[in-house]
């Protein structure tokens, strides 16, 4: 039975990156709360900052919490929005900050307190020419996300895209990972050159960690990996690994359109 899903896994992910390669511009937005008020900005976005968005011509992807206390989950909303363009990007958060119904909700939200503790971290990017094309809508039973951040040394992100592009993708999928989407960011000082941002759905938490470690172990990844690194001097994210690598477990909330 294992087998069997795993191989459906592999057609599914042949099957979504059949496709045109996505040309909107995606927007990562993290936002922390002071104690006790994510409750209210999730209100907020439910009831009010979702539909603004819409009508101001943004495109609601995903919404998500961390899984871990130690990570932030009473305090982080983490969301991926899309525009058409730089320019729609700058004239819908315009017009969504002056709008009337915006200014009234934002006021009536912090009636009890200001929400967010910091202003919030915006990044901007592109999909990979490999990304899957993006699925709304909930998954088959319950499932987590990850979110993961690699940064490469200067000059390595071609090579590591080639690298998923040849074997990384598909070794996720025979490992029972799930693909969302692969961004890579716009600006320079948002990582331009060196960071390529993805999400993966996994069953759970436990899950996403047995499919890594059973991934790490598998025979065509160790040598695809040596080859990749052969070939291009050295390893393809900069070291130690935990500066290389970031991984964030997270849930969707109940008004994201990923679910």
């Amino acid at each position: 039975m294992k087998f069997i899903l795993r191989l459906l896994a592999c057609f599914s992910f042949l099957a979504l990156t059949s496709h045109a390669e996505d040309s909107r511009l995606f927007e990562l937005r993290t936002y922390i709360t002071n104690d006790g008020k994510l409750p209210d900005l999730l209100t907020r976005f439910r009831d009010h900052t979702c539909k603004l968005f819409e009508k101001h011509g943004m495109e609601n992807i995903g919404y998500w919490v961390p899984v871990e206390a130690s990570e932030g989950a009473d305090n982080t909303l983490i969301y991926i929005i899309a525009h058409k363009s730089r320019d729609a990007a700058t004239a819908s958060w315009r017009a969504f900050q002056t709008d009337p119904d915006w200014k009234a909700a934002a006021k009536a939200s912090e009636a009890n307190g200001k929400i967010l503790k910091q202003k919030p971290d915006s990044i901007f990017l592109s999909a990979t020419d490999y990304s899957c094309a993006i699925q709304t809508g909930a998954g088959e039973g319950e499932r987590v996300f990850e979110l993961r951040t690699y940064t490469t040394p200067e000059g390595k992100l071609p090579a590591l895209h080639q690298r998923f592009r040849d074997h990384t993708m598909k070794l996720f999928s025979k490992h029972g990972m799930s693909h969302i989407g692969y961004w890579v960011p716009v600006d320079a000082d948002k990582g331009a050159g060196t960071k390529l941002i993805y999400i993966l759905s996994h069953q759970s938490k436990e899950a996403g960690l047995a499919s890594f470690t059973s991934f790490r172990a598998d025979p065509v990844w160790i040598e695809a990996k040596a080859a990749s690194e052969k070939a291009n001097g050295g390893p393809l994210t900069i070291m130690p690994q935990a500066e290389g690598v970031k991984s964030l477990y997270m849930k969707a909330v109940d008004f994201s359109p990923i679910k």
